[in-house]
């Protein structure tokens, strides 16, 4: 089993990360595609577990950058939101997806959920909140999670897909410019000023020092994240762990794979061994 795992990491975090500094990084429609795609592939499955008949449902999703993955649910015929901060980002999306938003079936919104107007204009209002590669970028994840209940419907649930902040490269290292650095697991792990230290160190500029450093003050385990559902009074309907992050499918051509039954019962231990989880969560 010990060599099988350290096959699929060599594998994983070698073969493709000469790229890593990534064509997606800077190419939106692709992106936006690989958005897609993994949304299609993976997210719609793991939530049609909880509910099986899609069309009608209202989705809204949390850092929704270019649309990607509220495509495929505008596609079988959801209602949805997609909020952003940024808003360039909307407008990457409104580029992607206009048909939609002049159909009226999709709503894009540069604007923080915690604003009094964005809660009076849909509090209650959503079957299915998304956060897809969102919380481990949240400053105080324990409140948003508590806030999000004010947004849901009476049935309705939140989609969580993240990387543990322990997993070889849950810091985003894979950003870095420099090759050597991009590919070396578990870097993020080492003390705040040794961390930035190796960076300076290695030539990255000041914005992706910025940028990783942010990561590490906000990165989140499934420990971490397990305790905070439980906090604010949710129940976990869906759990799925992977081995191999279904995203590496469309960037970097390797087969996602779930986590070993046994390695995923076993609490922080998994955590530096599962490159992504997937999460429901309701209301109790």
């Amino acid at each position: 089993m010990q060599s099988a795992f350290s096959f699929c990491f060599f594998y994983l975090f070698s073969r493709n990360f000469q790229t890593m500094s990534l064509q997606h990084h800077t190419d939106a429609r692709l992106r936006y595609q690989q958005q897609v795609d993994n949304s299609r592939d993976y997210v719609i499955p793991f939530i049609q577990q909880e509910f099986p008949e899609m069309k009608g449902l209202r989705v809204m999703e949390v850092g929704c950058g270019e649309g990607g993955v509220l495509t495929p649910f505008l596609e079988i015929g959801c209602q949805c939101v997609g909020v952003d901060l940024v808003p360039y980002r909307i407008e990457l999306a409104t580029s992607f997806l206009g048909d939609y938003v002049s159909s009226g079936q999709l709503k894009l919104i540069a604007k923080n959920i915690y604003d009094v107007d964005f809660l009076g204009e849909f509090r209650n209002s959503f079957d299915i909140i998304i956060l897809k590669d969102a919380i481990e970028h949240i400053p105080d994840q324990e409140k948003i999670v508590g806030h999000m209940k004010q947004l849901l419907s009476p049935r309705g649930q939140i989609y969580f897909g993240f990387p543990p902040w322990y997993m070889p490269h849950g810091g985003h290292q894979q950003i870095c410019a420099n090759k050597f650095l991009s590919m070396v697991p578990y870097i993020h792990l080492l003390p705040r000023p040794m961390y930035k230290g190796v960076l300076k160190a290695f030539g990255e500029d000041e914005p992706t020092i910025k940028d990783l450093m942010e990561v590490k003050d906000t990165g989140i385990s499934i420990e971490r994240f397990e305790r905070i559902t439980k906090r604010q009074g949710y129940n976990i309907t869906q759990r799925r762990f992977y081995l191999i992050n279904p995203i590496y499918k469309y960037k970097f051509g390797v087969s996602a794979k779930k986590q070993w039954g046994p390695i995923a019962a076993i609490p922080y231990f998994r955590d530096f061994l599962t490159t992504c989880v997937y999460y429901m969560i309701k209301p109790q």
